[in-house]
């Protein structure tokens, strides 16, 4: 039967308790006397036992209320800490965020954008983990994380997806002659030591169709998977290459690169699972990280 007791009888209960007074706990409850002495009747009847003994004009819990009042107490920290948790979770405050990424996400642009997203969220918990474009799809599709960031995402029905066109560059060595010039052209890539995405990517296809296009034949040297690692290659003087500026910033310092003509917009996409109802967290997360491209978008 005590199941029955509402939250609210609870507090009374416990107030009085620590009180002694049904005055004294109803003006530390914000109500008045009656309304105190009407629950702790009610809950008399509930109980079916008598809840205080009256001592030196004071209120003693009984023997039966002394042996609830432990359990009674944890309830009422729990639902405290519910009531608050979910303060903080409407006002964005807390939570848990699982973010799946590609490898070059992982130490490059998303630190940043955590960092900041945390500063006003302190008790907010993020999961990061990278994997390849084709894992990643599988974590949400799967549902296993919130939410995902990876390149040039087709489609599928249990994924929605926001896909966002990124500047890219040619960059190059420090010491290249390319420094001269304001703009680099297909043309200027001919015989050039080239460091390219993978040959099965939509985005070295799409490349390769601007040289034959123009008749380019640039020596193919190394093919990475990651933006990142070509970035890594141009900075050791390996060859060139054709990146997302977004990748290409991060090196700032480490290599040049100037705007690449015509422009190959490189695709970003942020994917989460369509049959899974996003937390605000999650959205919020989205929203940061979509912000922080604004500048770099075509």
């Amino acid at each position: 039967m005590a199941s029955a007791a509402k939250f609210r009888q609870l507090k009374v209960l416990k107030s009085v308790a620590d009180c002694g007074s049904m005055t004294r706990a109803a003006q530390s409850l914000g109500i008045s006397q009656p309304a105190v002495s009407r629950v702790i009747s009610d809950l008399t009847e509930l109980f079916g036992f008598s809840l205080f003994d009256r001592k030196d004009g004071l209120l003693i819990p009984s023997k039966e209320t002394r042996y609830i009042l432990p359990d009674i107490s944890r309830v009422i920290e729990l639902m405290d800490h519910i009531q608050y948790t979910s303060k903080d979770l409407t006002a964005r405050r807390a939570g848990h965020l699982r973010v799946a990424c590609l490898p070059g996400f992982a130490t490059s642009h998303l630190p940043n954008v955590v960092a900041s997203f945390l500063e006003r969220r302190p008790d907010v918990t993020i999961t990061i983990e990278p994997d390849r474009p084709e894992r990643i799809l599988e974590w949400i599709i799967g549902e296993q994380y919130d939410c995902g960031i990876t390149d040039a995402f087709t489609g599928h029905p249990a994924i929605e997806s926001i896909t966002m066109d990124i500047r890219t560059v040619c960059i190059f060595p420090l010491s290249h002659r390319f420094s001269e010039f304001s703009t680099i052209t297909p043309k200027q890539l001919d015989n050039e030591r080239l460091i390219h995405a993978r040959r099965d990517s939509y985005f070295f296809q799409a490349l390769n169709e601007v040289f034959r296009n123009y008749s380019v034949r640039p020596k193919h040297i190394v093919e990475t998977r990651q933006f990142t690692g070509a970035c890594e290659l141009v900075a050791r003087n390996v060859g060139v290459a054709i990146v997302s500026e977004l990748d290409a910033r991060t090196y700032h310092g480490q290599l040049n690169f100037r705007p690449f003509t015509p422009n190959i917009p490189h695709q970003l996409s942020l994917v989460r699972p369509t049959h899974q109802t996003a937390s605000m967290i999650t959205l919020d997360f989205m929203e940061q990280f979509k912000a922080s491209l604004e500048d770099l978008l075509v």
